[in-house]
């Protein structure tokens, strides 16, 4: 008789750890994993902005599938996943295809513009390594060619970041401590070169406690980062925003939207039921109507029945989904009862830049400054020895300042 066969979509957070747990809650002869990837890496998308600012290489971002992941005990398969046939328990890939008795979808987030005209065209988005990699590269090019340039226009230095929420607050951030450097090294003045962070909604950060946002607005206003909240964007044109009731154009060089994400749109092409993008999971994390299907971190809406919303799609949220699946699957092939996802809500920290950030721990506890930077990179350890042990975090942590 064959093994039951787990087959999981995507690498992420969700998908690593989903994998990683299997790998320790089942024997080999129990099931047959797969696990399923574009790239043969993982990455932090944690850790994106930094890259796109250019203050992380991108190598330290990303770590082999294989070096985490045995081989020899998951079936590692790269290639682009195409569809779900949820009715012939099979999945289409680009260059394959492969059945399934039980199926993991943690296939991460898309870029969502909302519908503003002409932003998916003409502004970056920070969604992968490679669209990170390619901002850095630009802004780097930017500030060449302002400084070899006989008739340099001041506007080509302007870096308007589209969308105040978390991400985006944190590659300005990211930006306040990498443009001084990229003035000093293309001998570019300081002020020359404006970071403009522009939110639609009355504050940057919503959902945030005003003491958190103030702390926030101060530190990066210090360092140079100009805000326009309550600030509408009509249009994204080739080089500029046009903001507000009275159509201003705010003009820059380089232009990122961080304003938005869905699930990923596999989820609609397959059948499943959407909501904003995502599908809103049961409580034992499987898709309604389904029995073996699971879907996990940005593809899923988790309801809080407390506060009858969703919880946040975090990367800490991802990773308890997984913990909840990971036990379930195991409980199906044994026919026990399946777990509730309970989440466990540890807080959340933002990084400000390398030398600042801000947060809360545990029951509301609030960080500022060094202790939330230290803070910030305990987290991020975390995740890395949860994944790969002292071995992983020696290789690819952030070890300073700790």
């Amino acid at each position: 008789m064959s093994k039951p066969k787990i087959v999981v979509l995507g690498a992420g957070y969700a998908g690593m750890m989903t994998t990683k747990r299997l790998m320790q809650k089942l024997r080999p002869e129990e099931a047959e994993l797969v696990l399923v990837n574009k790239h043969n890496y993982h990455y932090q998308t944690t850790w994106l902005h930094q890259v796109a600012a250019g203050t992380v290489n991108p190598n330290q971002a990303r770590m082999m599938i294989s070096d985490v992941i045995n081989p020899n005990r998951v079936n590692l398969i790269y290639d682009d996943v195409i569809d779900v046939k949820k009715d012939d328990h099979r999945v289409v890939l680009k260059n394959s295809e492969i059945t399934y008795d039980y199926l993991v979808i943690s296939l991460g987030f898309e870029t969502n513009t909302f519908g503003i005209k002409g932003m998916e065209k003409n502004a970056f988005s920070i969604t992968d390594i490679e669209s990170s990699r390619m901002i850095r590269e630009h802004l780097d090019y930017k500030f060449a060619k302002y400084s070899s340039s006989d008739q340099p226009k001041d506007e080509d230095l302007n870096i308007l970041v589209g969308g105040g929420g978390f991400t985006g607050i944190e590659f300005v951030g990211e930006l306040a401590e990498k443009v001084p450097e990229l003035c000093k090294k293309y001998d570019v003045p300081r002020n020359k070169a404006r970071i403009i962070n522009v939110e639609a909604a009355p504050s940057i950060l919503p959902g945030f406690n005003n003491e958190l946002i103030d702390y926030t607005r101060r530190s990066l206003e210090d360092r140079g980062v100009e805000f326009m909240e309550g600030a509408k964007i009509n249009e994204c044109k080739k080089n500029s925003f046009v903001i507000g009731d009275d159509n201003e154009e705010v003009k820059a060089g380089t232009i990122v939207w961080t304003g938005g994400v869905t699930g990923n749109s596999l989820l609609s092409k397959a059948g499943f039921d959407i909501t904003k993008g995502k599908v809103t999971v049961n409580g034992d994390m499987r898709a309604p109507g389904e029995e073996n299907i699971f879907i996990l971190g940005d593809c899923a809406w988790v309801m809080d029945e407390e506060k009858g919303k969703p919880f946040p799609p975090t990367a800490q949220a991802a990773m308890q989904h997984a913990d909840t699946c990971s036990n379930n699957l195991r409980a199906l092939l044994h026919n026990e009862p399946l777990d509730k996802f309970v989440f466990d809500d540890k807080g959340t920290v933002a990084s400000l830049g390398q030398s600042d950030a801000m947060g809360t721990i545990f029951n509301d506890t609030k960080l500022y400054g060094k202790p939330a930077v230290s803070m910030k990179k305990v987290i991020d350890n975390r995740y890395l020895f949860m994944l790969g042990g002292p071995r992983l975090i020696l290789k690819k942590g952030k070890l300073r300042m700790l």
